[in-house]
């Protein structure tokens, strides 16, 4: 089993190192062209500094994937897993006590590894391109507040699925599942009121035309919130965006004070418009639907998998366990699904153009998505010019020369649409 999962690990890290090898010979090679959809938007200069972005982020990345992929196999093949194991298990604690604490311990180990990897790219990388603005000072106390916020949230959620694991019976899965969706579902009402604020100041839209205009667009498409609010993202970094967050009473749309500060009023309703359609095109309710659906059919894999002993040796353990399967999963479920990948890409971008068709129809018009889309590509030092094959497999969005091409399609098609029948009507009769 060992030689096996090997195989598939080292094919996934040869696949996405051949991938980013072959998209930044791509970005080098078409380094000084500024494709058509992106004329009289990003100049000269803007170009060059996108490429040496895209460039030194590509090469980072790589770098830090492989050296992530050689810690993890290295620790495998020492059999460093099973020598955790043996020491948690010496620890003071009750049995759910010591099984929690093994993969406490397996995760702040995975944590201090990634360490240098992102004080080097909010710190080095971040800050040489102009885009970091989180001081030490923030960064620290956001890595506190996010243990603090696994220990508070992720032990009590441990504690409960492993006390299903091992004393729930053979069905222990369903309940396990039934209890962590219910959880899920709270989670999800709860973070844009609670633990969101923990990180960023969210303060509703200032008064003014910008919020008279917003608030007219949302009646306008029958869209009910519980406000749209500016998040004080220029405290960690200079990019911009903007997303929807929350289910039912509780579902809001956030702005990045950074997005706010640089586009204009029809550009931010466009945005918001998008955003607007991601709600009423149900596609939160529905990649909801999908995890809670690929969550049934993980926990039913799992109860499979808990006893098959070779499982465990192949991972250095002496026996099977409950924690131990977790951290096994961990790291032996992404080299055999790496293939499929593409597919959750797939329907994420398709979720994008309708959301973009949307914010044409709420507007009137696609300009003033396109011109928010160059903007937001120009200040962000967005890649102009990914290879094909890399964002099939790796963005969750279309390119945006995609979407502005789609854009324009679409709103011609309204346009011929609506021109049409006004032209029938004023043809002359044709005589027989």
């Amino acid at each position: 089993m060992y030689f096996l999962w090997l195989g598939f690990y080292i094919a996934e890290q040869a696949w996405l190192t051949a991938l980013a090898a072959l998209n930044l010979r791509h970005v080098r090679r078409h380094a000084t062209e500024i494709p058509p959809a992106f004329a009289g938007a990003v100049d000269p200069g803007t170009r060059t500094r996108s490429v040496a972005y895209t460039l030194e982020r590509g090469r980072f990345g790589v770098l830090a994937s492989l050296v992530s992929a050689g810690l993890v196999a290295a620790a495998v093949s020492a059999g460093f897993l099973g020598l955790l194991d043996d020491a948690c298990a010496r620890l003071p604690l009750g049995p759910l006590l010591l099984e929690a604490a093994f993969v406490l311990a397996a995760s702040i180990c995975s944590w201090l590894a990634n360490l240098p990897f992102s004080l080097y790219a909010t710190f080095s990388i971040e800050a040489r391109f102009g885009f970091n603005r989180t001081t030490p000072k923030t960064f620290a106390l956001d890595t506190l507040k996010g243990l603090a916020l696994s220990l508070l949230i992720g032990l009590p959620v441990l504690l409960g699925l492993f006390w299903f694991m091992d004393r729930a019976g053979a069905l222990w899965w369903v309940w396990a599942f039934l209890a962590l969706t219910a959880f899920e579902l709270v989670m999800n009402l709860l973070y844009p009121l609670v633990i969101a604020p923990l990180f960023n100041r969210f303060t509703p839209l200032a008064e003014g035309t910008l919020r008279d205009r917003i608030l007219d667009l949302a009646r306008r498409l029958a869209f009910r919130t519980r406000g749209i609010f500016v998040m004080d993202a220029s405290r960690r970094s200079r990019h911009g965006n903007a997303y929807f967050t929350g289910l039912g009473p509780v579902k809001r749309v956030v702005l990045f004070d950074t997005l706010v500060g640089t586009m204009n009023e029809e550009e931010i309703l466009a945005v918001l418009a998008h955003e607007i359609g991601h709600s009423l095109r149900h596609h939160v309710r529905k990649s909801l639907a999908v995890s809670i659906a690929l969550g049934l059919a993980g926990f039913w894999v799992l109860s499979l998998l808990v006893p098959w002993t070779p499982l465990y040796e192949a991972f250095g353990f002496g026996r099977a366990s409950s924690h131990a399967i977790l951290v096994v999963l961990s790291i032996a479920a992404s080299p055999f699904t790496f293939p499929f990948r593409p597919l959750a890409s797939l329907w994420s971008r398709r979720h994008e153009y309708e959301a973009d068709r949307f914010a044409v129809d709420g507007t009137g018009g696609a300009q003033g998505m396109i011109s928010a889309l160059l903007r937001l590509s120009k200040d962000n030092l967005t890649n102009l010019t990914p290879h094909p094959w890399y964002s099939f497999y790796h963005y969750s969005h279309p390119t945006t020369a995609e979407r502005v091409a789609a854009l324009e399609a679409y709103a011609a098609m309204k346009s011929a649409s609506a021109s049409a029948p006004a032209s029938q009507a004023n043809a002359s009769p044709t005589r027989p």
